[in-house]
């Protein structure tokens, strides 16, 4: 009777279809606005999100539900790297991300999660995380300023979405005020069409192939640091929710791999790093659906949604003013995870250490420090990670581990 039961929870049934999907629904929103921040198709990260999950599944012997899409964390330094080395150079940066992943994830199978928590402190990881989201400040209120009245539509839906809804509306805040905000727009006669007309019913994803950029790598590596932890943080709640323990099997340094090589795939078509969803683990917490076959579904969905040129096109005729709406909220959003991450692991910011460490990572951060040397440079978000690091391991007495409450 059991093995009966297992078997049909890994077929196409009707239920675990419209599960599937529903659960794509609720990364949807979020996977799509990263690449249409940062200029690139979001056709493309439909499909290296699909492609870069059942990847991840395949590494951890399906045994994780949890589906990849597009990180956020890689917004500001996708845009700062595009202008510095273009595209193409950026690209590689993206791949460097991913073998990173993949040594972290070989210095977890040789060391365990210890070296990882010494390195990558709450006083590291809080101001990185902060510096993520308010880097970003001044071009959500570019986007915004655009067309005001439809921004504040926006980011009003998605502020009621987030505060007073619930259930699975609550967690697809993105969704819904691009959604209303769209409509508004139509309202407002400022959405152009063509973009519709001109594509076509079904095509393959614009893809493009990295260029080799040393500048592009140094700048987007250090990056990584709070999506890593990020990662260790995701394991530990959708363990949590499906009351297994995933650090120890698959094991993080699979899932860290499977991250990883998600990640270098996605930069290698041109698409943006992905990451762990947690919008995804909340829904799963939610409907008690803990089936990872359900999310390769959701997966196989996004991959064919990315090959209807339709919807690329309806992406397309989203207005600046709209996706500004919802940045004002998703970048303070963001910052105040890292608010959160210092207050969770009790750091005591009355000592002059963590004060020290904290102030100039975010000095650098948001300043847009800079480090050259020939054609080579270290900048922003990075750099500020790796004074952090550098910070934190020279100055006497010991950071706060990262605590994840969920």
């Amino acid at each position: 009777m059991n093995l009966k039961k297992k078997e049909n929870q890994n077929q196409f049934t009707g239920s675990n279809l419209v599960l599937g999907v529903q659960f794509l629904f609720v990364a949807f929103g979020a996977t799509v606005l990263v690449p249409l921040l940062v200029g690139i198709d979001p056709s493309i990260a439909l499909f290296t999100a699909g492609i870069g999950t059942l990847l991840f599944h395949l590494i951890t012997k399906g045994m994780v539900p949890v589906f990849l899409g597009s990180s956020f964390a890689f917004i500001a330094p996708i845009i700062e790297a595009t202008k510095l080395y273009g595209l193409p150079g950026t690209l590689s940066g993206i791949v460097a991300v991913g073998i990173v992943y993949t040594v972290v994830s070989a210095i977890v199978k040789w060391r365990g999660i210890k070296l990882i928590e010494r390195l990558f402190p709450a006083t590291v990881v809080g101001p990185v995380i902060m510096i993520i989201g308010l880097s970003l400040a001044s071009v959500a209120v570019d986007m915004a300023k655009t067309h005001w009245a439809i921004a504040i539509i926006s980011l009003a839906t998605a502020v009621i979405v987030v505060v007073f809804t619930k259930g699975l509306i609550k967690l697809i805040p993105i969704f819904i005020g691009i959604v209303v905000g769209y409509i508004s727009g139509l309202a407002f006669g400022v959405i152009d069409f063509t973009p519709i007309k001109e594509a076509a019913w079904f095509s393959l994803p614009a893809f493009t192939m990295p260029e080799f950029s040393w500048g592009a790598i140094l700048y987007m590596i250090p990056v990584a640091v709070a999506p890593i932890i990020e990662h260790v943080g995701d394991m530990y709640a959708i363990g949590g929710v499906a009351q297994k323990n995933f650090i120890e099997k698959p094991g993080l340094h699979r899932t860290l791999l499977g991250d990883g090589i998600a990640t270098g795939l996605a930069g290698l078509m041109g698409g943006v790093p992905n990451t762990t969803y947690s919008e995804v683990t909340g829904a799963v917490a939610l409907t008690k659906v803990t089936n990872p076959f359900v999310l390769r579904i959701s997966a196989i969905t996004a991959i064919v949604f990315s090959l209807i040129g339709k919807i690329s096109g309806i992406l397309k005729t989203i207005p600046q003013a709209v996706l500004g709406g919802i940045m004002l909220l998703l970048f303070g959003l963001i910052a105040s995870v890292g608010i959160k991450t210092l207050i969770d692991s009790k750091t005591d910011m009355t000592e002059i250490r963590n004060q020290v460490v904290v102030s100039i990572v975010l000095t650098i951060g948001i300043g847009g420090a800079v480090i050259s040397w020939g054609n080579f440079s270290l900048a922003g978000i990075g750099l500020a990670a790796v004074v952090g690091i550098l910070l934190n391991l020279v100055l006497p007495g010991k950071a706060k581990e990262v605590v994840v409450n969920d």
